[in-house]
């Protein structure tokens, strides 16, 4: 291989690593606007720190939560559940649903919190809320 297409390669590929994912280039805001929109609305605050680095999204009187993005419902139980340990509060989640077919991930989430019997309480919010 030339020097050239060892170049190009490297580029290549530094594009594709470093470069945001389609998936996080679709979204209307980040989640950051929609955490600080839900936690001051509910008197939480925001980014706690806990004993083992992991930063709970918001920390209300009564709730752990977890706000994040419809597609990653599942990854917000454990984070919740998590969250709720390290603090000794109720776990929350708060979905966002950008899209309207994001709603499935809404009924995915309440299935399994019913199925499972677990102490999770949920919101959502949406692009329109903010």
């Amino acid at each position: 291989m030339k020097p050239n297409c060892y170049v190009t390669s490297i580029l290549a590929f530094a594009l594709i690593v470093l470069s945001p994912s389609n998936s996080e280039s679709r979204k209307s805001h980040p989640e950051k606007d929609y955490q600080e929109k839900w936690c001051r609305e509910n008197g939480g605050i925001r980014e706690i720190v806990q004993k083992d680095r992991t930063r709970v999204d918001c920390l209300t009187a009564q709730y752990a939560v977890e706000v994040d993005f419809g597609p990653k419902w599942a990854e917000a139980v454990g984070q919740a559940l998590h969250y709720a340990e390290q603090t000794g509060k109720r776990a929350g989640i708060v979905l966002i649903l950008e899209k309207k077919n994001d709603w499935k991930y809404w009924v995915r989430l309440k299935r399994l919190i019913r199925h499972h019997r677990l102490d999770i309480q949920l919101w959502s919010i949406s692009p329109k809320d903010l």
